[in-house]
Formats: structure tokens, C-alpha cells, sequence
């Protein structure tokens, strides 16, 4: 290895990657954006080239042809074995004498804590939940779909609506003013046109994550239905954050909550005050934030807590990004 800088960070989610090139004073210098990162759709070894697209062009960047040591957060590494597959994939690409892969989760809790402590919650298309303690621990969960006991995220809160709409249209279930807003927002007249066009494609798959702004909106007008998926998602945002919070012993210290993802990032007035309320009877002392700083810029401070950087290195990466 030639040049080398102090951290490449890369937080890889579904549907884009960010790489940041970091030297030792916790200067940026050298960055680049990419595509999503899906290894259980390509492979390991599509997804870690699909990497190599923006690793390049960042190492390029900063004038560099490494670093001491890769952080790497990433979508789909949820279980453990799959952190250590990656890290081997990454590892044979020789970008950092030391690799440390985490859940893309992590990059969002350490991206909205001040330190290395607290718990995150992300709503995006899924939802996942990981914790940091001060002393290393961690707390998560598989995260893997209904499987492993997931409620929530943009693609399950649209597939319910989807369900109490169809029934409601058709008569098997209570009314709901979703039988009309859902298939109004793709300019069609009904449930069953809505069903139709997207089971033969002609509505995309991908569309389907737009359903979940109109649940939130249809909820703010009053609908019931549409108000207890609301207050549903509410409920296991605060479980997931109280139980990691158990799990690392937090539960009664004054410890950051840290919300991101498409979904929490909205902040809908109804979703935000359940959560906030709730939390605060399950966990009195917690401080609910939502980040809004990018995830890589957690990836590189994950890195430079690895690496053992001064608290000044720190905060000089943090204010390029905040």
C-alpha cells in the first residue's frame, strides 16, 4: 500500500452508497457517492465491486490509494456471520490495513450521538434497532422481515394500508377513507384498480413505498384505521428503543434516542408526539434527537473512535458534515 489516509468510511445503504476519505486531523478529503448495496440480491461479491465504484473514485480524490482503516456500515449485514463475510470480502480488496463492517444502523446512532452510546431506530423502508454501550456492548436485533418479528418500516406500513383498504372496498372489513386516497394518489378510482395495476406491473414495485406518506396524511385527517398504523408504528419504535435500552443496562440514564430513515426523519406531528410520550413512561431520562447529519459522517466517526482520535479530531469531522 502507497499513500494512505487515516479512515476510509463507507455507509452503503438500499439504494446508495457515500465514501468519505478521511485524514488524521479528521479533514475530509476525498469523497464520492455510489449505488445501493444488496448482497442478498447479487452476491458478496457483486455487492463489495458495486463498493469498489464509489471507493475509487474518493481514494482518487484525496490523492491516497488506502487507509489505516475501513469503517464500513452496511445495508443487509444483519446477523453476525454476514458482518464477517463482508469484512473478509473487504478485507481482499486491500483498502485498509484493519476493517470493522457494522449494520448501516450504527452509522445513524453514531452520527446522532455525541459518543459511542445510546440507541438508534431507523424507519425507512424496513426498521432495524441497534444500542452502543460506553463499554463496547451492543444490543440489536436480527432485523430480517416478519420472520424475525418486524412491524413497520415504509414497505410493511404500505402493505397494511393496502390490506384494510382492499377489505374495506370490498366489504370483508370496516371503512376506511385509505379505499380512497391510495388509488386517488396513482389517479385511479378504486382498490381493485390500484391491485390490479400494480400486480401486472404497470403501477412499478418501486412506487410502492409513495403509499406511506398518503397513510400519514389520510391518519391526519381523522381516519381511524389509518391512525391506529400511526399509532402502531409508534408503539414499536418505543419498544425496540426500551428493550435495547434494557439490554445495555441504559434504561435509567439520561442516553440519546436517536431517530432516522425516510419515515421518522418526516417528522409527522401525530408519530412524533406518540413516540415522544410512550418513551417517556418506558424511558423517563432518554433524549429523543433526530439526526439529520448524513450516515457516512457516522461511519467516519465509528472509525476514528476505532482508531482512538482525539475528541478535536472528532469534532473537526463532524463540522463538515453538520
Amino acid at each position: 500500500m502507497g499513500l494512505t489516509a487515516h479512515v476510509l468510511a463507507i455507509d452503503a445503504g438500499n439504494s446508495k452508497t457515500d465514501v468519505a476519505v478521511i485524514g488524521a486531523d479528521g479533514t475530509v478529503l476525498g469523497a464520492a457517492r455510489g449505488g445501493g448495496f444488496q448482497p442478498p440480491v447479487v452476491g458478496v461479491v457483486a455487492a463489495v465491486d458495486g463498493l469498489a465504484e464509489a471507493v475509487r473514485p474518493a481514494l482518487a480524490r484525496a490523492g491516497v490509494d488506502g487507509a489505516e482503516h475501513v469503517s464500513a456500515c452496511l445495508a443487509n449485514a444483519d446477523l453476525p456471520v454476514e458482518e464477517r463475510d463482508l469484512a473478509q470480502a473487504l478485507e481482499a480488496r486491500g483498502w485498509g490495513r484493519t476493517v470493522e463492517v457494522r449494520n448501516d444502523t450504527f452509522a445513524i446512532l453514531r452520527a446522532g450521538a455525541d459518543e459511542p452510546r445510546g440507541v438508534a431506530v431507523v424507519c425507512g423502508a424496513g426498521i432495524n434497532c441497534v444500542g452502543m454501550g460506553p463499554d463496547g456492548a451492543t444490543a440489536r436485533f436480527p432485523a430480517i422481515g416478519r420472520m424475525s418479528g418486524d412491524w413497520g418500516g415504509g414497505s410493511g406500513l404500505a402493505e397494511e394500508a393496502m390490506w384494510f383498504a382492499a377489505r374495506a372496498e370490498d366489504g370483508r372489513g370496516e371503512p376506511t377513507e385509505l379505499a380512497r386516497s391510495l388509488p386517488e394518489h396513482f389517479g385511479l378510482d378504486s382498490m381493485y384498480a390500484l391491485i390490479e395495476a400494480l400486480h401486472l406491473g404497470h403501477i412499478p414495485y418501486a412506487r410502492r413505498h409513495e403509499m406511506t406518506p398518503v397513510l400519514f396524511a389520510t391518519a391526519a385527517a381523522g381516519d381511524r384505521i389509518a391512525g391506529d398504523l400511526v399509532d402502531r408504528l409508534g408503539d414499536e419504535v418505543v419498544a425496540m428503543a426500551s428493550v435495547s435500552l434494557t439490554r445495555l443496562g441504559l434504561l435509567e440514564e439520561e442516553v440519546p434516542v436517536v431517530l432516522g430513515g425516510s419515515v421518522l426523519a418526516a417528522r409527522h406531528p401525530a408519530l412524533d408526539d406518540r413516540i415522544a410520550r410512550l418513551l417517556a413512561v418506558r424511558a423517563p431520562k432518554a433524549v429523543v434527537r433526530v439526526v439529520s447529519a448524513p450516515p457516512v459522517l457516522g461511519a467516519g466517526l465509528l472509525g476514528l473512535d476505532r482508531t482512538g482520535a482525539a475528541p478535536a479530531v472528532h469534532t473537526r469531522l463532524r463540522a463538515q458534515y453538520v
